[in-house]
C-alpha cells in the first residue's frame, strides 16, 4: 500500500514537472523579442528536430514579423512546409506553401515548391467519395507542372503520383457508375462508365487490394 501511495505521488511530481517545464518554454517563447533572424532560424531548426511543429510555428512567426524580408525566410517556409509533411499535417502544409507560391513566386525553388504543394495533397487523401475534385484538381496542377517545369528534377516523382492518381480516378469513377446503377440511374451509370473507358487507365489490370483502395493506392 506504501508503494503505491509513493508511486502515485511520483507521477504526480512528473506531471507537474511536464506541465511546469512546458509551461516555462511557451512563456519564454512570448516574452523573447528583438532577437537576429539567424537566431529564430537556428531555434526554429531546433525544435523541429525534436519534433516540436506547435513551437516551431510560433518562433517562425517571431523570424518573420521581426525580419520579413530576410534572406532566411524562403528556407524556413521550405524546412516547415517539409516538417508538416513529415507529422502528416498537409494543411498546415499547403498553409505555408501558399504563402511561399505568393511571395517567391520567381525563386528559383519554385518548382521544388510547387512540387511540395501536389505532394501534400497527395498524401492527404483520405476518404473515397470526398476526395474526388482534390484528385481531379491536383491532376490538373500537374498538367500544369509538366508544361511549367518540364526541366525539373522532380517530374519522376510527380509522374509516379500522377499515374497512382489516375488509378485513383479511373476506380472512383468506376465505383461511382456501379453505385448509380444500383440505383437505376443508367444514364448517370454511363458517364461514370465511358470516364473510364476514355482512361489509359483499365481497372482490371489493378491488382486487388485487401484495404479500400482509395487508402491503397496512396500508401
Amino acid at each position: 500500500m506504501v508503494t503505491s501511495f509513493k508511486l502515485k505521488n511520483l507521477l504526480f511530481a512528473t506531471s507537474l514537472i511536464f506541465i511546469f517545464t512546458a509551461c516555462s518554454s511557451k512563456n519564454e517563447s512570448s516574452t523573447e523579442y528583438n532577437k537576429p533572424a539567424i537566431y529564430w532560424y537556428n531555434k526554429m531548426v531546433t525544435q523541429l528536430s525534436r519534433g516540436d511543429t506547435d513551437l516551431a510555428d510560433d518562433t517562425y512567426t517571431s523570424l518573420e514579423s521581426e525580419h520579413r524580408n530576410s534572406p532566411l525566410i524562403p528556407t524556413a517556409i521550405l524546412i516547415l512546409v517539409n516538417a508538416h509533411i513529415d507529422a502528416e499535417e498537409y494543411a498546415l502544409a499547403n498553409f505555408y506553401l501558399d504563402e511561399y507560391i505568393k511571395r517567391f513566386a520567381l525563386s528559383k525553388n519554385i518548382d521544388y515548391a510547387r512540387y511540395l504543394k501536389i505532394k501534400a495533397n497527395f498524401l492527404g487523401f483520405t476518404y473515397q467519395m470526398r476526395d474526388q475534385k482534390l484528385i481531379e484538381d491536383t491532376i490538373n496542377d500537374i498538367k500544369e507542372y509538366k508544361v511549367k517545369y518540364s526541366s525539373s528534377p522532380y517530374m519522376p516523382l510527380v509522374d509516379t503520383m500522377n499515374a497512382r492518381l489516375y488509378m485513383a480516378k479511373a476506380l472512383l469513377d468506376e465505383e461511382i457508375a456501379k453505385l448509380y446503377e444500383k440505383k437505376g440511374k443508367e444514364k448517370a451509370a454511363k458517364i461514370y462508365m465511358d470516364r473510364v473507358k476514355e482512361s489509359w487507365v483499365d481497372p482490371e489490370d489493378i491488382k486487388p487490394v485487401e484495404v479500400p483502395f482509395y487508402r491503397s493506392i496512396f500508401e
